[in-house]
């Protein structure tokens, strides 16, 4: 078992490992639409990529779900295969916010022998997931 701190610094080491093995300006949090993130995410349990609707408006949070709804037979079929669209997804601090994600499961950041698998699967998603979005962005933000 790790400390927090240890557990911080293998997080820590990890970043900076898909950083150098992948070295890319990745859009995340620069999309441009307030509220709308994509997001990596790689913990003890599983890996996920997603994007993000965490407006405290919920009208606009509904919006724009609703918006990736209606795209959402292009993104499964032509972007990411398995894509999971959650209205109200309940994050551990118990906000709610909407998610579109794909995961997989079975990874543990804490075992070195996953980040390879890791890092490649991490890399595919979310370019999938950033060519779609910039294909649909103009879609999306109207």
């Amino acid at each position: 078992m790790y400390s927090r701190e240890e557990s911080k610094k293998v997080r820590q080491e990890f970043w900076i490992s898909f950083g150098k093995n992948y070295p890319r300006k990745w859009l995340l949090y620069n999309t441009k639409i307030k509220d709308f993130s994509l997001k990596f995410t790689f913990t003890r349990k599983l890996a996920e990529v997603s994007i993000d609707l965490d407006a405290t408006d919920e009208i606009m949070r509904l919006y724009y779900f609703e918006k990736l709804q209606s795209l959402e037979a292009i993104l499964k079929n032509e972007y990411l295969p398995g894509a999971v669209l959650a209205e109200a997804y309940e994050l551990d601090n118990r906000k709610i916010i909407s998610r579109v994600y794909v995961t997989k499961n079975g990874v543990n950041i804490h075992n070195k022998k996953d980040w390879p698998t890791v890092q490649a699967w991490l890399a595919e998603k979310m370019d999938a997931l950033e060519r779609f979005f910039l294909e649909f962005r103009d879609i999306i933000e109207q």
